[in-house]
């Protein structure tokens, strides 16, 4: 008698897992699992889609292909599982957070955590080279040295052999091809972890006072949210060094967002004084294999501390404790393509998720982290003096109705006057204008013709070093010519206002025998050239500094006495909601480099508006009088922080394209009293790289879900298609 009848023996049910793909892609597939796969939420994953592979992440568990509301016959395998910790299920809830939020599709955000490709292809294992027995007929005294080294046994990768025994790689190649070098993997590297205790630092009563609060909110495992509110030279970063020596003795990583790039070579080193070692970078000038390895090192937790840019938020980190935004009040914290978010506001929500603290640190707060800093929202932790008991700055504002330059200059004699004097003295001058290039506008003097971008509405800019008319917007850019297109007049085009460059020839001519400097992103391209040059300014190598907003943030030169602003009205003429808050925070930031050790600093800037209340607040050094009157313009005008924005930016190859669109589009809005809806308008820069451009502005009181609404307009509206295109940007940054 049989005893187990085939017909009782219980089939293996098949099953699937949903996996999300990080393309421009709101859902998620679903696949088979292999029997001998197993699989779970979070494993990172190879799947089939198309004729391609690719990919993705498990967003879901495992279920039975019979309650699936499809027929599971389509369903294509699972190809296999990447030997990667898992994407943790905090990562998960802030990819869903970012993409409700943003109204991006969820693939989108996941591509920003999965944002090193490399990490997820067979990697090439390092190789080493020891020493066999095997010696070559012929040997040199190059020959010899690597011998000698390799003697020590220790396996070094074929550069370093090369540079320990000073000689070529060609020669590591010789003894390989001659046996007597074999090679051999190398085991993983794996950075030493900073040390929480490598130096202690002393501080000043009231640094010590932040150094607390930030370490207590360390030590515990709740989300907190905190305002290191400290003013210029007051030594915030070696504060919430602290708070990170805290979470490393808690085995835990933090993550530390700066806005520039160029800022990383003098944290590098201040964090290596404080830790013993240097933290992992992060940003986007990394080579491919760089951001495989350090992706791969923040996932397994085996690298403890990230510097980085924004994007470093959506890393995926094993065991994050303790996130970090330095000059948090800074636009570049905002991305402005495919998901737009900004890191600030993300680095909250990731502190949320996490349960962890969050600290904001600035010497110029946004006035949105004021307000919640005020209000009792975030803790607000003040630092009012500076390091060493170093005296900030002395302001003083330099009229030019009353004290113009001469013709053909743009310094007043006052701040000539004053350059002068901190020459005599062997300290550094800094002169600071937000303008790139050697003037923003060039023109026939004959016929008034000026020089447009063919492709934007924009003004082409003179870059003298460059012998090129260029546009800021497309990049795209024409050699100066020597006749006007327009009239064909010779040797008639004029240079209109100053840029940097123009600044720095100044300079030249008026101080031939100072060694001059100029910081701006398009003469100093590459990171590594920015931070020699930011190293060189520390060191006192340069008498005379000429710089756009890359000189203004985080940078200490213990030289520079005296900091002029050419021209602090620029940044005045700009419709935006935040136009006076930036240009105060840039101001302040910007002279605040002056005077931060021993030397007494002094700024001085060049103004028509003296009287302008934005002046006053800077001259008698009253930030919070300036802050109350912006936060009370902003509460009557219904602005953030006080009210919500959403703009819906259209565009097309015509204007009649993207101006009937706009309007088609606007017809299909919900209606509500408690949302209003500007526009559409021609955008004030109505063509960017030959697309036209409309804009429509959303407003809405503080406490509405202004992202249901668009959902649900965009659910009534007609599907854009062809060359037209819409994008929804929520807490827009810009208006232009």
């Amino acid at each position: 008698m049989d005893l187990f009848p085939e017909h009782d023996v219980p089939k293996k049910q098949a099953m699937a897992v949903p996996v999300l793909i990080p393309l421009a892609l709101d859902q998620t597939y679903h696949y088979l699992v292999p029997d001998d796969l197993p699989l779970a939420i979070g494993d990172f994953v190879t799947v089939p889609l198309g004729s391609r592979k690719r990919h993705g992440v498990v967003w879901g568990p495992p279920c039975p292909t019979g309650e699936l509301d499809f027929d599971p016959k389509k369903l294509r395998k699972v190809i296999k599982r990447h030997d990667l910790p898992p994407l943790q299920g905090n990562a998960h809830k802030l990819i869903e957070w970012v993409a409700r939020y943003c109204l991006a599709p969820r693939g989108m955000v996941l591509k920003m955590m999965m944002s090193a490709p490399a990490a997820f292809e067979p990697s090439k294992p390092r190789m080493g080279y020891s020493l066999t027995k095997i010696r070559p007929k012929r040997m040199t005294d190059a020959r010899n040295r690597v011998v000698d080294m390799a003697l020590f046994g220790a396996l070094h990768s074929k550069g370093e052999l090369a540079q320990l025994s000073d000689v070529s790689t060609g020669v590591i190649d010789g003894l390989v091809k001659a046996g007597t070098l074999e090679e051999t993997p190398l085991p993983e590297q794996i950075p030493p972890a900073p040390s929480p205790d490598f130096q202690t630092l002393t501080f000043s009563d009231a640094q010590q006072s932040a150094v607390t609060s930030l370490c207590e909110n360390a030590t515990q495992d709740k989300f907190t949210v905190s305002l290191l509110d400290g003013i210029t030279g007051c030594g915030k970063t070696e504060i919430y060094f602290e708070a990170i020596a805290t979470v490393l003795g808690k085995g835990q990583q933090a993550v530390v967002l700066l806005p520039e790039i160029a800022l990383t070579g003098q944290f590098l080193k201040r964090f290596e004084k404080r830790f013993g070692v240097y933290p992992g970078s992060w940003h986007s000038a990394m080579t491919p294999a760089e951001r495989s390895r350090i992706w791969r090192m923040t996932a397994n937790g085996n690298l403890k501390v990230i510097f980085g840019a924004r994007s470093a938020l959506f890393l995926p980190f094993h065991n994050l404790g303790l996130v970090i935004v330095d000059e948090e009040h800074e636009a570049a914290y905002k991305q402005d393509d495919q998901v737009r978010y900004q890191a600030r506001n993300i680095a909250v929500v990731r502190g949320m998720t996490e349960k962890i603290p969050v600290v904001l640190s600035s010497a110029t707060p946004s006035l949105e982290s004021w307000v919640n800093a005020t209000t009792g929202k975030y803790s607000h932790i003040k630092v009012t003096e500076r390091y060493a008991k170093a005296e900030l700055p002395e302001i003083t504002a330099i009229d030019l109705r009353a004290d113009p330059p001469e013709k053909g200059r743009w310094m007043s004699p006052l701040l000539v006057d004053e350059v002068t004097a901190t020459l005599a003295r062997k300290e550094q001058a800094l002169l600071f204008l937000n303008r790139r290039g050697y003037a923003p506008l060039t023109l026939c003097r004959k016929c008034g013709h000026r020089f447009e971008c063919p492709e934007c509405s924009a003004w082409l800019v003179e870059h003298r070093h460059k012998k090129a008319l260029c546009c800021h917007l497309c990049g795209f850019h024409t050699p100066v010519p020597t006749v006007c297109p327009s009239c064909e007049a010779e040797n008639s085009l004029v240079p209109c206002g100053p840029g940097v460059e123009r600044i720095a020839e100044e300079l030249t001519e008026r101080f031939p025998d100072a060694k001059s400097a100029i910081l701006s992103s398009d003469l100093v391209t590459s990171i590594s050239e920015q931070r020699a040059m930011l190293e060189d300014i520390a060191l006192g190598k340069y008498d005379l500094i000429v710089g756009t907003q890359l000189v203004a943030k985080g940078h200490h030169f213990p030289k520079l006495s005296l900091v002029g602003v050419i021209d602090g009205d620029l940044g005045m003429a700009q419709a935006d909601p935040r136009t006076a808050e930036r240009s105060y925070q840039l101001l302040t930031q910007v002279t605040g480099r002056a005077g931060r050790e021993k030397t007494k600093g002094k700024g001085l800037i060049q103004t028509y508006m003296p009287e302008n209340t934005l002046m006053q607040s800077l001259l008698s050094a009253d930030r919070d009088t300036f802050m109350n009157a912006e936060m009370e313009m902003r509460r009557m005008g219904a602005l953030p922080p006080f009210g919500r924005l959403a703009a819906l930016i259209f565009s097309a190859d015509t204007r009649s394209d993207v101006t009937a669109l706009a309007h088609h589009f606007t017809k299909y809005a919900p209606v509500s009293d408690r949302i209003r809806i500007l526009g559409p308008v021609e955008a004030p820069l109505a063509v960017i790289r030959n697309r036209h451009r409309a804009r429509v502005l959303l407003k809405a009181d503080r406490e509405i879900d202004i992202q249901s609404y668009l959902r649900k307009w965009l659910q009534n509206a007609p599907k854009i298609t062809g060359n037209l295109k819409l994008v929804i940007d929520i807490d827009p940054y810009n208006f232009f």
